[in-house]
């Protein structure tokens, strides 16, 4: 595997630059893509199904729709990965560990629970069937996280596991040394000639590394200088690039493996299940099945959080909210197929129905 020459991640997270860490971020791009996408999406649909959501409410529905993702996705990160940031201020901004979306981002289970709670709130302002919008989103949610997970490979988050065999397309991130806290301090020492190269002195970081296991301060002091020499390295810096580089483990690209399974795939097969009339529900549920599916299946490549690590039967926080996930939408699947009644026509086969709130 050493034989190899692996692809070093130094894609930088900005579209465009304008100076420290304000401009334009491919994470942003990803979102406004994915909505915008959405939007023309949703209303094809609508103007061919004619279930009452007119095309000037679509543009309405889509901005709650991301409002819910956005809190949602957020509040979610915190609650079921981060709950520190909840209790997290400094004095500069974003003042709030919650505000300060580049420490963690965004977790998809809760932004799915806030568009879940953006549909309920928008069918209950215009009298539509919750349900009926819940099939919209469902079928345009692979769109964003399609967009969203090659923000997270240019962003260089979510890593994959280390690559147990020699192959080309393997990554050398250097997020990697976010985790080193967790279990490879050692690496911290090799570290020392980057710090100097970014303008610190030798002594203060063999310092920090001697009196981190006992104080925060010192850690919080080298987290920093982490995230200083990820941006250096995004910013071009082949020297630091290069004393990095051998201490890096080569790894999966799983932000492409679920761009590829969340995204494009889980796309493409509720598109064409729904080129027929389904009941209302029907496309909602076999999201939320299969989305759980190939969420467990690419968590398996992607490297657990570092201050979280693997839980009950080695799965990952993640896998278990998939599963959890996958148990819900069975359930209430079964349930909408036993009572509802209201159908609406496929893309492929457009019948006028009417469209009543359930």
């Amino acid at each position: 595997m050493d034989s190899l020459k692996y692809y070093v991640h130094d894609l930088s997270p900005f579209a465009i630059h304008f100076t420290g860490n304000l401009g334009i971020r491919w994470y942003g791009l990803s979102y406004m893509i994915g909505f915008i996408a959405s939007y023309f999406l949703i209303k094809w649909l609508a103007e061919k199904q004619k279930l009452g959501l007119s095309g000037e409410m679509v543009s309405d529905f889509v901005t709650y729709c991301a409002v819910g993702t956005m809190l949602g996705g957020r509040l979610g990160y915190c609650l079921f990965y981060s709950p520190d940031l909840f209790l997290k201020f400094k004095p500069d901004f974003p003042f709030w560990g919650v505000f300060a979306v580049n420490e963690g981002g965004m977790a998809s289970h809760g932004g799915m629970i806030g568009v879940v709670l953006a549909c309920f709130v928008f069918a209950h302002r215009k009298g539509l069937s919750t349900l009926y919008l819940l099939d919209l989103v469902c079928l345009c949610g692979p769109v964003g996280i399609f967009f969203g997970r090659i923000a997270n490979f240019i962003n260089g988050e979510l890593v994959g596991r280390p690559i147990q065999s020699a192959v080309s397309w393997a990554v050398k991130f250097p997020a990697d040394m976010l985790g080193w806290s967790y279990g490879d301090q050692d690496k911290f020492q090799a570290l020392t000639e980057a710090y100097v190269k970014l303008g610190g002195s030798k002594d203060q970081w063999l310092s920090w590394i001697d009196k981190m296991k006992v104080e925060s301060t010192a850690r919080d002091s080298i987290n920093h200088f982490l995230y200083q020499a990820i941006e250096a390295i995004q910013g071009g810096n082949k020297e630091v690039a290069a004393i990095v580089e051998p201490l890096l483990a080569p790894r999966h690209p799983s932000q492409l493996y679920a761009a590829l399974l969340e995204g494009l795939f889980l796309f493409v097969v509720l598109f064409l299940f729904w080129r027929t009339p389904k009941k209302f529900g029907t496309v909602a549920a076999m999201f939320g099945m299969m989305y759980s599916i190939v969420r467990v299946v690419d968590e398996f490549f992607r490297m657990p959080d570092a201050h979280i690590g693997y839980q009950l039967f080695d799965l990952t926080r993640g896998q278990w909210l998939s599963i959890a996930m996958a148990v819900i939408a069975l359930a209430l699947g079964i349930v909408w197929q036993r009572t509802g009644t209201m159908m609406s026509p496929g893309w492929g086969k457009v019948q006028s129905l009417k469209l009543s709130r359930k």
